[in-house]
């Protein structure tokens, strides 16, 4: 099914039906165990000597439930899940320096399977650190209900920016970045991203035709660093607008890029504009679906005139573990590339800025 729930600061939504077109919202105790999920929540790290909670939740009852997420002293997480008589503990260490660092956890668990796993992910950083659970804990559809949409009962703090709650096994790493309509050039024109297929060709900013590997897709809970974003035509040679996620990077070339940064182009994360007259964010509604393209040497692609990055995969396909829990677990690791170092350098966020100011002065 998917998405069913959706919290942060401003609301919540909890829809066991799916958070798409006519949703229906539970009411009624629901003591139905939740066999297969994945909770995800994304907050920023605070800098601080002493453990602060993050989320927090404690019910009573018959099957007593108990969720806790804590940073400790030194950039740490420490997650707790209770559900009766079965508790699952686990602690990720030195996964934020910073005050603005930010960190995803994606606790998945499949109790059927006998397994389950917790991720944590650093978005912008291309970090991942997996912990396997081999005896997974399942909360009921009550608790759930309780943790997504009682703030009664439930605690966020102010540095959370969202909570999401699936019935699904929801991948973690490589995230695609780019609206399925997104117009990509081919040899026969323009052709949307999500219409191509392996196989197809695809042309690069430097007149090269190069061949689809793959095209992967995910729905995505469009909230903090996943909500999307529209850049605005004719900045960076658009000709239309078009979304894409945050994370999605612009291939940007030109006299003040050689001046700048002594390359002929340079990659930008879209993140690092968001708040110029260029870069602005995008309703698309609870839920947002990205796609990519893989292409054999991560080519850059033109999409509506404007050059941009296809998804990277680094040597993911060596790391079965990582492979497992991703986008591309469902592919034949030998179909998929290796990615050495990117093509161009990317520019960290304060360089991004520098650039993003020379061209509007």
């Amino acid at each position: 099914m998917g998405w069913i729930a959706l919290a942060d600061h401003d609301g919540h939504r909890f829809c066991p039906g799916g958070l798409g077109g006519g949703d229906v919202a539970l009411v009624a105790p629901d003591t139905r165990w939740m066999e297969r999920g994945t909770l995800v929540v994304e907050t920023f790290l605070p800098s601080i000597g002493k453990a602060t909670p993050l989320v927090y939740c404690e019910l009573p009852g018959k099957v007593p439930f108990h969720f806790s997420l804590q940073a400790v002293p030194g950039g740490g997480l420490t997650l707790v899940l209770a559900v009766g008589d079965e508790i699952l503990h686990q602690s990720f260490a030195h996964c934020g320096r910073e005050r603005t660092d930010a960190a995803r956890i994606s606790c998945s668990w499949d109790i059927a399977a006998g397994h389950g796993h917790i991720a944590l992910e650093r978005p912008g950083r291309d970090e991942l650190q997996i912990r396997p659970v081999p005896a997974p804990v399942a909360p009921l559809m009550d608790h759930a209900r309780a943790l997504m949409a009682d703030p009664a009962c439930r605690y966020l703090a102010p540095m959370v920016q969202f909570m999401a709650l699936s019935t699904a096994i929801e991948p973690v790493g490589p995230i695609p970045s780019l609206h399925p309509d997104t117009p990509v050039a081919t040899p026969q024109g323009y052709r949307p991203v999500g219409r191509l297929r392996r196989g197809d060709t695809v042309l690069t900013p430097q007149g090269d035709i190069v061949p689809v590997l793959h095209r992967v897709s995910r729905t995505l809970p469009a909230h903090g660093s996943l909500r999307p974003v529209r850049l605005r035509a004719p900045y960076f040679g658009l000709r239309r607008d078009i979304v894409v996620a945050p994370q999605q990077r612009l291939l940007m070339s030109g006299s003040d890029v050689e001046y700048l940064f002594n390359h002929e182009a340079v990659l930008v994360e879209v993140s690092h504009l968001v708040g110029e007259t260029s870069v602005l964010p995008a309703d698309t509604g609870p839920l947002a679906t990205y796609t990519q393209l893989i292409l054999p040497r991560h080519e850059a692609v033109i999409a509506a005139g404007s050059a941009l990055e296809t998804l990277f995969l680094g040597r993911i396909r060596r790391k079965k573990e990582w492979l497992g829990v991703s986008v591309l677990r469902d592919m034949d690791r030998h179909s998929l590339p290796e990615h050495g170092r990117s093509l161009f350098p990317v520019l960290r966020p304060f360089e991004a800025v520098v650039l993003a100011e020379q061209r509007a002065a």
